[in-house]
């Protein structure tokens, strides 16, 4: 695991510098992934690191937790508030039933935040995807995945945890279930249908329900252009 975390921040500071940028930004949710990326942005690049906690509408208990991270790292660390933005844009929008495509416009609201401080700063954006979920197109286009570096990209949520562990990472953290904090209530397995650990088995090539199996390859089919760029016509 020591390996593991210099690797990793030894790829951080060769992206940035590669891009010649001064540093990183990235948003603090509360959760386990983006609470790994803090530890790993400030040991890289200590005070050429943002954390920028950007609630909507969203769980004071998300907005507690961040801020234990805050605290345990000192991490230089901003709040930008962007309810009023949120309900002013879907004021103007035409109103539906789906309640995902309102949902949705939470992360690219704060992916374009997290890109404003970017630009400010020459930072570039790290985003806290990790294998799990991006495998299955469990994150919103344009939102959570409009990043510069996704440091986390490849490894599993147990291997999350496992790095979150030997981090330090607060245990309210780590042992909260994990959610993309769009909705009152959300949790990722609840929306997925399935544990984490049933996806890990299949990850690894291990015998789990056939139904379960087509599941998840059909969600892995059906999300493939969340993985890609946009399709340009060929002459």
């Amino acid at each position: 695991m020591k390996n593991t975390v210099s690797s990793l921040i030894k790829w951080l500071q060769d992206c940035v510098k590669s891009a010649n940028c001064n540093g990183v930004v990235y948003g603090l949710s509360g959760g386990v992934d983006s609470a790994v990326v803090a530890c790993l942005s400030k040991m890289a690049f200590n005070d050429n690191s943002l954390a920028i906690m950007m609630p909507i509408h969203s769980s004071l208990k998300d907005e507690i937790d961040a801020k234990l991270v805050v605290d345990k790292f000192k991490l230089n660390h901003i709040k930008v508030d962007l309810s009023l933005t949120y309900d002013e844009m879907v004021k103007v929008f035409e109103s539906s039933e789906n309640k995902m495509a309102y949902a949705n416009i939470k992360p690219r609201l704060r992916m374009t935040t997290l890109y404003y401080y970017a630009q400010l700063k020459k930072y570039l954006v790290v985003g806290s995807s990790n294998k799990s979920e991006f495998l299955l197109g469990y994150f919103t286009k344009y939102g959570d995945s409009g990043s510069d570096i996704m440091p986390l990209v490849n490894f599993s949520k147990s291997e999350i945890y496992d790095l979150a562990k030997y981090l330090e990472i607060p245990d309210a953290i780590i042992q909260k279930p994990p959610s993309a904090g769009l909705f009152e209530g959300q949790t990722d397995e609840d929306e997925m249908g399935f544990s984490y650990k049933d996806l890990e088995k299949y990850l690894n090539n291990e015998k789990i329900d056939k139904k379960l199996k087509e599941k998840i390859e059909t969600m892995i089919k059906n999300s493939e252009h969340k993985r890609c760029f946009a399709k340009g016509f060929r002459r």
